[in-house]
């Protein structure tokens, strides 16, 4: 078998990790999360993974989440609930938190 040669293809857009890095955890796929949620769950955990703090917290609106992500507030708000059933965040207004996975890291 070949061995896989892993080169960029840009090598002048490298990703850096930023300070204030948010991740993402593999588990996610790996584990079948994301086969839990619609594409509209995806994207606002997504953002709410990139702007929480460490502890996984966030305050943004519905409101403000709808119009970042193009959706309805109604949307936002059954996206929220495809994410507390999956277990992947918590809620309690005005307090968005982004759940560690269970199992942990």
């Amino acid at each position: 078998m070949a061995q896989i040669v892993k080169e960029a293809v840009s090598r002048d857009r490298i990703r850096r990790i930023p300070r204030g890095f948010s991740w993402v955890d593999h588990r996610l796929v790996r584990e079948h999360y994301i086969e839990k949620c619609s594409s509209g769950a995806l994207a606002l955990y997504l953002f709410l993974v990139t702007v929480s703090d460490a502890q996984g917290l966030s305050w943004w609106s519905e409101r403000s989440l709808a119009a970042r992500l193009g959706m309805e507030v109604d949307r936002v708000r059954q996206a929220r609930a495809e994410l507390e059933a999956a277990d992947l965040v918590a809620f309690e207004h005005p307090v968005w938190q982004v759940l560690e996975l269970k199992g942990g890291a």
